[in-house]
This record gives structure tokens, sequence and C-alpha cells, in this order.
């Protein structure tokens, strides 16, 4: 869920605050202004010398095979196969290392990621370069984008600290999104799925491409549904994808528009292990009983939120050594979630009682109206030795959190719209950069990264206090890569990585930052039909901020600073090409996560494992190529055990799980009206296994997050 925070009402001088909202908002827009004119007034000129829209968006914070770095990357055809509506997470479930989990059960609505163990607060998420993780929980949040892996030209996942990259540091992986290249013909796509528990995804493409060869508009328009798995854990989603291209000779021009709208029935409570064994599907969210002893559930214990993106990209080719990328951006988030609060009482909620009563039923909304918006930049040399990037970025997120009550069944003297807590926060965030790849030979190479990074935060709540903390981190990496022929590379790498506590850390009164050693040692095998990767990590932490499996009363997991702590890995992951019609994926992940001389409340329990970091993770694809584009895949996900806090209760252990899901997809292309026509179908979970993927712990009891069992999806893409 998002950051949505209680408090009591603070007194501040708004009149300020706004009108100096107002007039960086106009500042930044006027910018906006500015490059829009740039682009109408631009020479037109030959586009065939245009760079890859990889190379001049996402070459600052994207490494290929020469970087020692630990990556894996998706492509626009294998996001398609199975691009049906469930969420980006979900479609990166089989990658190495990855543990993905879902509060509705079915893939659609809440979903969440966690990579070596770390969870998607520490995962760096980019779009084009552009820091998409929440400025104050450091989460990121798919349901506000639903179906943008539609609009996905690949994505690239690094794991570990990875290369510098704009946003909140990254603890555990760096996920970075290239959407849509343009099209130099005209097209268009429209493509429908349904499923199991009323899912449904519709979603309307187009591309004008090139006219006169300089100018490409393209856009998307979806919406998505689903009951969800779990009683009520409904999804209605919908969401756009505007993008205006300009190509010319040396420049490149994109303006971006997209966003989303979803409202969520809440399912973030979980079941105690009695429910799950008797009735899995149980929610509690809106659980009330009424004035006659009646169990009811209230209709509207909802998550509502909009969000709006605006990036401006503008890349140049100044020679054939010298490129440059400049970016805007500014996303604007507003909503709020719905809860339905039995005998509460009223004085928490700044209500003055119009009679002799203390208590009352009531319905509460929680909202957060946040701005932010930066720049990002860089400068890329290139020749045949050195490959260099200077860049940085710098942004600033404002939020208004606030609470309303908007019925009372008894009555007070407050007012409709009155607020019962109103708070305020500013986060900065600027960093700069420079990193470089130097060829010494023909076979060594020497990859340096060098990163100063400074933020600010300042809150005010009754949970956070007065706020206004400054840190500055330097972040060093560097590595060789040493290529002992055409398939063999070795690789090694160092990073320095920090990071600051987010919001809810403050509440918990844990604000130390947290840094972290990471060491990398790889080798890269590449051959015609056998690829292999095969890494050894070691990351070790001072400070580090872990999940004690607790969370707040909104559903935030609560994490708590401890002294030391590592994480020590071998990562393996293969495509083999067993013939002309199959071929296998598999990876691995074998791993000891470790606290050490760990104490909790003054309790000392020695060297226990990291919570939510199971030991063995495995996936394997297996693909079945029987006739020219149709394609017949089994995919396969092996989680280990696992524990819910770091004292290793037994309790608090997840069961291990193995799931296996059947992809199917089928390319017609017919000679008339359609360019091609794609039928595709997913049967999720085929041996039905009841399984946990997530769950949380009350005090000493755990509560958990039930996943769907067999269920399908099926869709139809027509393309012309």
């Amino acid at each position: 869920m998002k950051t949505y925070f209680k408090g009591t009402k603070v007194l501040r001088n708004k009149g300020s605050k706004v009108g100096n909202r107002s007039r960086t908002k106009s500042i930044f827009f006027a910018l906006f202004s500015i490059f829009f004119t740039l682009i109408s007034s631009a020479q037109q000129q030959d586009s065939t010398k245009v760079n890859q829209l990889d190379d001049v968006l996402v070459s600052a914070v994207r490494v290929t095979t020469k970087t020692p770095v630990t990556f894996s990357n998706m492509d626009k055809k294998e996001i398609k196969y199975r691009n049906l509506g469930q969420d980006i997470p979900v479609l990166m479930n089989y990658l190495p290392s990855v543990v993905t989990t879902t509060d509705a059960g079915g893939g659609i609505g809440y979903t969440g990621i966690r990579v070596r163990g770390s969870d998607a607060t520490r995962v760096n998420v980019t779009i084009n370069g552009i820091p998409y993780n929440d400025a104050e929980s450091q989460g990121t949040f798919w349901v506000n984008m639903p179906d943008f892996a539609s609009s996905v030209e690949s994505l690239q996942l690094q794991r570990g600290v990875g290369t510098s990259t704009n946003g909140s540091g990254a603890f555990g992986a760096s996920l970075n999104m290239l959407t849509d290249s343009y099209a130099t013909k005209a097209t268009g796509e429209i493509s429908s799925s349904f499923g199991s528990f009323n899912s449904n995804k519709n979603t309307v493409k187009f591309s004008t491409g090139l006219m006169n060869d300089h100018f490409e508009l393209a856009g998307r328009l979806s919406t998505i549904k689903s009951d969800g798995y779990v009683d009520r854990a409904s999804s209605d989603l919908k969401s756009y994808f505007l993008q205006g291209t300009y190509v010319g000779k040396t420049t490149l021009i994109k303006a971006l528009v997209f966003g989303g709208t979803q409202k969520t029935y809440q399912s973030w409570n979980g079941i105690d292990a009695e429910t799950l064994n008797e009735n899995r599907r149980y929610n509690s969210a809106g659980e009330y009983t009424d004035e006659f002893g009646n169990t009811r559930y209230y209709d509207n214990e909802t998550d509502n939120y909009n969000q709006d993106h605006y990036q401006l990209h503008w890349s140049e080719s100044i020679s054939d050594k010298w490129s440059t990328n400049f970016a805007l951006h500014y996303t604007k988030g507003k909503g709020y979630f719905e809860n339905y609060k039995p005998d509460a009482l009223m004085a928490e909620y700044n209500l003055a009682p119009a009679g002799d009563v203390s208590e009352t039923d009531l319905i509460r909304q929680k909202w957060l109206d946040n701005d932010f918006y930066g720049t990002t930049f860089s400068a890329k040399y290139k020749d045949e030795k050195l490959d260099m990037i200077l860049g940085g970025g710098w942004n600033k997120y404002e939020g208004d959190h606030y609470g309303k009550v908007i019925w009372a069944r008894n009555a007070s003297t407050s007012e409709l719209g009155d607020h019962y807590y109103d708070d305020f926060s500013t986060k900065t965030d600027g960093n700069i950069f420079a990193k470089a790849n130097y060829q010494f030979t023909e076979k060594l190479s020497f990859y340096g990264d060098l990163q100063y990074r400074r933020v600010r935060y300042q809150a005010n709540s009754a949970e956070t206090g007065l706020v206004d903390d400054t840190f500055n981190f330097f972040n060093p990496k560097a590595g060789l890569n040493y290529a002992f022929n055409e398939k063999n590379t070795l690789y090694f790498s160092y990073a320095r990585a920090n990071r600051e506590p987010n919001r809810t850390d403050y509440e918990g009164g844990n604000v130390k930052p947290e840094k972290l050693n990471d060491l990398e040692l790889g080798w890269r095998f590449n051959s015609e039909k056998f690829q292999l990767n095969s890494n050894v990590y070691f990351m070790g932490y001072k400070d580090q901020l872990i999940l004690t499996g607790r969370l707040d009363d909104v559903g935030n997991p609560i994490r708590s600073n401890t002294d030391k702590s590592y994480r020590l890995g071998l990562e393996v992951d293969a495509t083999i090409a067993l013939s002309e019609k199959f071929t296998l994926r598999p990876n691995f992940t074998l791993s000891s996560n470790k606290n050490v001389d760990l104490a909790v409340d003054g309790e000392y329990y020695g060297t226990t494992k990291i919570a939510y970091s199971p030991e063995v993770i495995a996936g394997n694809v297996i693909v079945y190529k029987p006739i020219e584009r149709l394609y017949i895949s089994l995919l396969q996900k092996y989680v280990g055990e696992q524990y819910m806090n770091n004292i290793e209760l037994p309790s608090a252990k997840l069961a291990d799980y193995f799931v296996n899901d059947l992809n199917v997809s089928y390319e017609i292309r017919p000679n008339a009206i359609f360019k091609s026509i794609t039928i595709t179908g997913m049967v999720n979970n085929i041996l039905d296994k009841k399984y946990v993927s997530n769950g949380a712990m009350w005090d000493i009891y755990p509560y958990y997050y039930p996943q769907a069992g067999i269920n399908f999806l099926a869709g139809l893409t027509l393309k012309f």
C-alpha cells in the first residue's frame, strides 16, 4: 500500500509553502514549454544515423557484458507471451533470485518483489532513467501503472548494488525500464484477455509511424478488472500512455505522458493459521458487527489513487565520440484509502461529541497529495578504448498527508471536510556520478564508477516528530572484466552503497542510514547453443534496516537496524538450445543470509537468519516450438522455506513451494486486414499447489497471504 500517514493536527503557515510550491512548478513547466518550442522549431534532418533508444535514454543506468555487474534482461518479445493483465513483478518471477507475491492472490492488484531477499524498498526502479520509487516509503506501487508492461520495450534487472543510477540508492537490485521505441510505419493493435476470478484486460495501441521521416505519435489505453482470488480483493484499473517523438540526424526528442487510476478493495490484512486451513480465501478487511450482532462488510473498504507522469527527453549526438541526454520529469499523485472503524474514540479523530458519548462508529479517509519533479542529465564519450559517462540528477518530493472523517454514527460538532491530522513532508535528492570502462588490452578492461549523493528529508507529524535530516553519501564502485576468448569472460567488482531511512523507519525510531559493501565474482560463457552466467556475491551490511515481519496500523512493513549482517550466495542461470524446437532456461540461487550477534529489545539471539530470505530459489523455463510461430512453455519456480522474523520462531516459518505454469502462444499472419493475430493462453499453478508466498507477524502469531490455486488467462491480440 502507499504511504498514507496518520498524525495529529499540525498548525503551520500553509500559505508560504503553497506559494513556494506554485512558483517552483511554474518555473518547472516553463522549462517544459521552452523545450516543446525547441521541438517545433527543430531543423528536419535524415534519421538514419540516430542512436537506438537504448543508447540515448538508458545508457547512463544500463550495463552490458563488458561491465562487471550481474544482470538479466527481458525484451518485448518475451514479455508479450505472458502479458495478459498480471503486473510486472509477476512477469519477472522467473528471473534469478526473484521472489514475487500478490495481496489478492492472482497477480492483479497490489504485487511485490524481492531480489536476493531484499524487499521492494531496496530495488531502485527507473523509467527511461527517471526515478519511480516513492520518495518517502521508497517502495514501488505497480498497481498505479496498470498494464505498463504493454508499453515496455525492454527491462534490465541488475542484482546487487549495480551501477550508479538516479533516485534512491539500490540495496538489493536496480530495475530500469525502457518504454516503447518509435515505429517507422503506422500500426494499430487491439488486445483482450479474460480468465479466472472474472479477470479481464482490454488494450488499444496505435502509432502514426514517422511522419515526414521525423515525427511519430503513439499511445495506449487500457482497462483491467478482477475480483481477485481472495474474497472481495477486487481491482478496477485504468491507464494510458502517450508519446511524441522527433527524430533528426543528430537529435532525438521524446515527450511522454502516462499514468493510471486504481480502485482496489483492501486485502492486506492476511489470515491466521486456522483460517488458512479452513477458508484460505477469507478477507477480514471491512468486517464489522452491526447493532443487531450481525457480521457485515463495508462495501467501500478501498484504496483509491491517481498518478500521472510527464517526461521530456532530449538526446543529442554532438560528434562520433560525444553524445548527451537531458530530461525533465513531473509526477502528480493523489488518492486515499477508506476504512470503516467501529467503536472509535472520538478524541482520536478530533471529534467533539454533541452529547454524552466518547466512542462512535465512523468512516475515515487517509489522503496523500504529492508532487515529484526534477531533472536527469548525462554526457557520454566513447572511443576505441574508453567508454565514459558523466551524469546526475536533482529531484524534489512534496507531500501532504491528511485524514478526514466522512461519516460518524454519533453526532459531533465537527464540520464536513475537517482534517483530524494534517502534516507535510519534503525530500530533495541530488546526485552526480562519473563512470568509465577502459580497455587496457584486448582481453582486460577496467570499470570505475564514483557517485556523490545528497539527500535532505523534512517532515512534521506526531509519529515522526519534526524531522530535518541531511545525508551525504559517497558510493564508489570498481571492477575488472577479463575475456579469455570469445566464449569465456571472468569479472570481479566491488561496490559501496549507502541508503537513508524511510518515513516508517523514522516513526519507529530507526534513523541510522544503511551501509553496504558488495563483492561480485562472475563467469560468463557464450556459445551458439549454450549461454551460462554464474556469479558468487557477498553483501556485507552495517546497520541494515531488516524487515521485522511486523506491520504498522496501515500495513507498512516495520524495519529495524541490525548492527552487522550479510548475504552470501551463488547464482547460476543458463540458456540451452537442445534443438531447433527445444530450449531450456534454468536458474538457481543458493545463499546464506545472516544477522550477526542480533539483539532485539535488549535480548541477545546470536547469529540468525534474515527475515524473508530463502536460502534456495530456483526457476526454469522449458520452451517447445513444434512449428513456426507456435510456442509452448512450461515455467517452474521453487522458493525455499523462509522466516517472517529474525529470531527464527518456529511459528514464523513460511513453507517452501514449487509452482508450475503453462504458457501457449500462437501467431497467425493472414494476407489481408490484419498483419498478425496472436492467441495466447496461460494456466497458472497447473498442479493446484496450495501455497503461501508472503506473510507477517502480529507479535508471535503468523498471518499469511495465500496465493491462487490453478487458474487461467486467455487472450487475443489483433495487429494491423
